[in-house]
C-alpha cells in the first residue's frame, strides 16, 4: 500500500487543466493538499476540487466520496467563468496528476 498524495513523488497536469487554469491555481491545488488536507485527515486516491465563486474570487471546495469531511478554501485569484466547475487530483501510486472531469478513462 502507498501513502496517497506524498509530495516527493511526480505531479502533473493534465493538457485541459494546463489549457482552462492558469499555473496559480493548479500550484494551489498542490498547496492545498500538502498544508490543509495531508495529515489532517485520511486521503484517497481521487480528490474532488469545485471552483466556485465567491465575491469574484475562486474559492475552491474540497471533498472526496465516502467522507464526510468537507472544506472551503477562498484563494486570491479573480475567478472566471472559462474556469472548470470542477477538477479531480489522482494519485496512481507512482504520479499524481490534476485532471479534468472528461479525462478520466471509463472503465
Amino acid at each position: 500500500m502507498f501513502e496517497t498524495f506524498d509530495a516527493n513523488r511526480s505531479r502533473y497536469a493534465s493538457v485541459g487543466v494546463v489549457s482552462s487554469l492558469p499555473g496559480e491555481l493548479i500550484d494551489s491545488i498542490w498547496f492545498i493538499i500538502d498544508l490543509d488536507l495531508k495529515g489532517l485527515i485520511p486521503l484517497d486516491n481521487m480528490l474532488t476540487f469545485d471552483l466556485e465563486n465567491k465575491k469574484g474570487h475562486v474559492t475552491m471546495h474540497f471533498y472526496q466520496d465516502g467522507s464526510e469531511v468537507e472544506m472551503d478554501i477562498d484563494l486570491p485569484f479573480v475567478y472566471s467563468n472559462e474556469f472548470p466547475a470542477e477538477v479531480y487530483a489522482y494519485d496512481d501510486g507512482t504520479r499524481q496528476t490534476i485532471l479534468l472531469p472528461s479525462e478520466i478513462r471509463q472503465r
